[in-house]
This record gives structure tokens, sequence and C-alpha cells, in this order.
């Protein structure tokens, strides 16, 4: 007696299919989507890095905010969408936004070291806010490897920074997300990254998105797959092009600071042992005394968890919080999440008017 197989595939639908593609054709062939809503003037310039002052839509505090981004990525993921802007998020609750915007860096930018962009970039960049502020202090925020340099900068910084928020941020490099063999490699000098960059001199872009992919494979690759699954709903592609430009939009890491990065941080984890040096003085964290609010993703699967929270231990502030939230990494800049997530930590520390 003949038994029939049961069918596990639905029937084709041809047309349904068709338009299906017709939807991820159009929009993959669509011009790139516009960022960076939020007004804004530019207050300070040196060579590719540029300071932005958002201003608050009705001021409603005294202390300003002066947000420090990622070397790797550029910062417009806080400003990706109306409605969906950290930054517009920020302005719209009353508070003055500053943005180090770090720029692209070229061929002749391959000395620039993490000392000269802490020293030279970021401390002066701070001074003018708060001059062009008319603060008496400052809010430092940062987020991802921003996090870090923010952190490494308030350990030897004599500017008044009052408050300072770190999120999804790399602390504790003895555990490295990635390909076992790469971490192990790094850590144990197999991987020799000084010759790497004596030949390029900065790691171009393409590396760049390289190391991302393989940190995060195989989720990186299923952005294609929900974009053919949902192509019709023209909210989710709107969001789907956004987050894709940026997650593509990578730039040229400076040499030097590449070098610092890998060798003194990944290889040494020198910040979280105190020996970190930044020309010629000591980050040590215990000298950070600011109020510190700490936030980590519960689906980040770039930066986990036991990576940032070594340094609630590491600061001697008073007043210090460490608060999870339900968001990825990036998401939890893309939703605008993370604004609410500011303002309710910092209305109450930045002198309300």
């Amino acid at each position: 007696m003949a038994v029939e197989s049961p069918n596990l595939f639905p029937p084709l639908d041809l047309e349904k299919e068709m338009k299906r593609w017709k939807h991820v054709f159009q929009v993959l062939n669509e011009p790139e989507p516009k960022i960076g809503h939020t007004p804004r003037n530019e207050v300070w310039k040196k060579n590719k890095s540029v300071l932005w002052h958002y201003p608050a839509k009705q001021k409603k505090y005294a202390i300003p905010l002066f947000f420090v981004y990622s070397l790797f990525n550029k910062p417009y993921i806080l400003d990706i969408a109306p409605k969906a802007s950290v930054i517009e998020g920020l302005t719209n609750r009353g508070y003055e936004v500053y943005l180090l915007d770090w720029g692209t860096p070229g061929y002749e930018d391959k000395n620039i070291g993490l000392d000269t962009y802490i020293q030279k970039y970021l401390r002066t960049a701070v001074k003018r806010a708060i001059r062009h502020s008319g603060a008496e202090e400052i809010t430092l925020v940062g987020y991802c490897l921003g996090g870090t340099i923010a952190s490494i900068y308030a350990s030897i910084a004599e500017e008044p920074i009052k408050n300072l928020i770190v999120a999804t941020v790399p602390i504790d490099f003895s555990t490295i997300v990635g390909p076992d063999k790469w971490a192990e490699g790094l850590k144990e000098g197999n991987i020799n990254v000084d010759r790497f960059i004596d030949v390029f001199g900065v790691v171009p872009p393409a590396y760049v998105e390289g190391i991302f992919r393989a940190v995060s494979a195989p989720i990186y690759f299923t952005n294609y797959s929900t974009l053919l699954n949902r192509a019709h709903d023209q909210r989710y592609v709107d969001k789907w092009r956004r987050m894709n430009k940026w997650t593509t939009d990578h730039v040229p890491f400076a040499g030097e600071a590449f070098r610092q990065l890998s060798n003194d941080l990944f290889k040494e984890n020198k910040l979280v042992k105190g020996e970190l040096m930044i020309g010629d003085k000591k980050a040590n964290l215990k000298n950070i005394k600011s109020n510190m609010l700490v936030v980590s993703s519960s689906n980040d699967n770039l930066v986990l968890e036991p990576q940032s929270l070594p340094i609630m231990d590491l600061v001697s502030s008073v007043d210090k919080t460490y608060k999870l939230v339900e968001a990825g990494h990036v998401s939890l800049a893309l939703t605008g999440l993370f604004a609410v997530v500011v303002d309710e930590w910092a209305s109450s520390r930045s002198n309300p008017l």
C-alpha cells in the first residue's frame, strides 16, 4: 500500500514572489536616506574633526551634554531619523547637546594616536563647549568605544566634568567578542598589528567592515533576508535603509590610534590594570569622581556586560548607577531609547533652571 508523502512546502505563489522581489530591488536602488535632521551649528573644527552644537528646543538645564562616539563608525546613528533620534529626543527635553564628530581620517593622519585624539581634540572640544554654552560644568556621554575614550579622558581631565555617562562600553578587554583564534592571536602576538599599520598607515574601511563581520557573524548577514520578508512594509523598510546605510558606512581608522587600541587595550588590558599612559599622564580610572551612569544592553552581541561592569568598581564616584536595558548594541541608539535612559538619570543632575 503506497503512502503519500506530506507536502512540506506551500505551493509557490509566483505573483506574490515577483512582487516581493520587485520591492527588494526598488529598495536597494533607491537614493540613500537622509540622516541628521536635528538643527545644529558648527562651533569648532580641527583637521577633519568638527564640534557640533544642537540647541535645546526650550532650555531647561544649565549643564549641557557632550557626546563622544566611536572611532570605528560615523556618529549619525545618534541622529538617524525624526522621532527616533537620540539627539533630537534630548534637545526636545531641554538639553543643550554637543557632539564631537571625529571625521574621516586620511593617510596623512596615520600618526594620530589615542593620546592625540584625547588631549588635542577631545580636551580642546570640551573646553570650547563649556565656553560656548557658558556653563560651569559639563556632562560627558560616551557610546561604545566613545565611552572608553570618554572614560580615559575623564581619568586625566582638568576640566569640570560633573557627570559621566557611558553606554555599551568596553572597559575590560580580557574578554573579546569575536572568533576565538582571532582573539588568541591578538593576545599572544601572533597577529602582528604593528606590521599591518606600518604598511597601510590607516586601517581601510573595508578592513573595518571585515572586523565587524567577523565579530557579529552570522547575525550580520541576516539583514537582507529580513528585508526580503518585509520589503512590503514601508515603515520597516525606512528603518532598514537607515540602519543598512550606517552599518556599511565605516570610516578609516588612524593607524597609530589602532596600534594603541590593539596593543595597550586589546592585548595588554592596561586600562583595567591602571597602566595606560596618555602622553605623560597615567589614565587611572580611580581618578574619576564624577557622578556616573553605566548602561549595558541585554541583547548586545558586540560589547558584553562583563566588559562594561568592571568600571563600577574601578572609579571613585560616590554617586554611580548601573542600568541594564532591554536593547541591542545599536538599537539602543537607533530607536532613540538612549535619550529616555539619559534623561531619566541626568535630569536631576544637570542643574534644572
